[in-house]
């Protein structure tokens, strides 16, 4: 038995809440989750507010492909589900397991990016850049910073699965993996608001 699986093998069943610095960091990540519901609530009030402002660049309606943003959902929600069953081989003590469903995660979220990439090329294209019309700005600022939040996310996993190969799934690896997780919830959730209050409603009502 090998020094990490030795120490694997000794973890309680929730590895990421054994200390009391690990509690603190996930206190203080919520914390820093509520900090983000702000920031995007303005930039969601802020599309709201300017969405009908298309000037002479095309309107909603007129320029979002459904089909292609559902896949790009379906992508986002199926690489969630996948880093609930990472924290799950966690829980397991199943560093393997754990770092194959986290390895998933993050092409899921490369996947993600590389459509969100094609959807803007494609936008530009048909005469929606950032400067077209207040909607175009406001649109392009909202998805954008989601977007940052996606290729944030997706740097962080790797990070953490560099970690955990190097020093083992440990009580002080185990938080990273849940908190990194969390992260990966909440831009998955924050996107299904997206997919309806900008694409599903500009399209209905474009």
């Amino acid at each position: 038995m090998s020094a990490h699986d030795h120490v694997e093998g000794h973890l309680p069943h929730e590895p990421e809440k054994a200390t009391l610095e690990a509690r603190n960091k996930i206190l203080g990540f919520w914390l820093f989750l509520g900090a983000e519901v702000v920031l995007f609530g303005t930039l969601f009030a802020a599309f709201l507010a300017l969405r009908h402002s298309v000037g002479d660049g095309p309107t909603a309606g007129e320029l979002f492909q459904l089909p292609m943003v559902f896949a790009a959902t379906m992508i986002l929600l199926t690489s969630s589900l996948t880093s609930v069953f990472a924290v799950q081989a966690m829980h397991q003590h199943n560093r393997k397991s754990m770092v194959v469903w986290l390895i998933i995660t993050v092409l899921f979220g490369l996947s993600f990016l590389g459509l969100e990439i094609y959807e803007f090329v494609e936008y530009v294209h048909e005469g929606h850049g950032f400067t077209t019309s207040a909607f175009s700005s406001s649109f392009y600022t909202l998805v954008g910073f989601h977007g940052a939040h996606v290729a944030f996310g997706v740097f962080w996993i790797s990070l953490v699965i560099g970690q955990v190969l190097k020093k083992g799934l440990t009580v002080v690896t185990a938080p990273k993996v849940y908190i990194s997780a969390m992260y990966w919830h909440f831009i998955d959730v924050v996107w299904v608001f997206i997919f309806t209050v900008v694409y599903l409603m500009g399209k209905v009502a474009g």
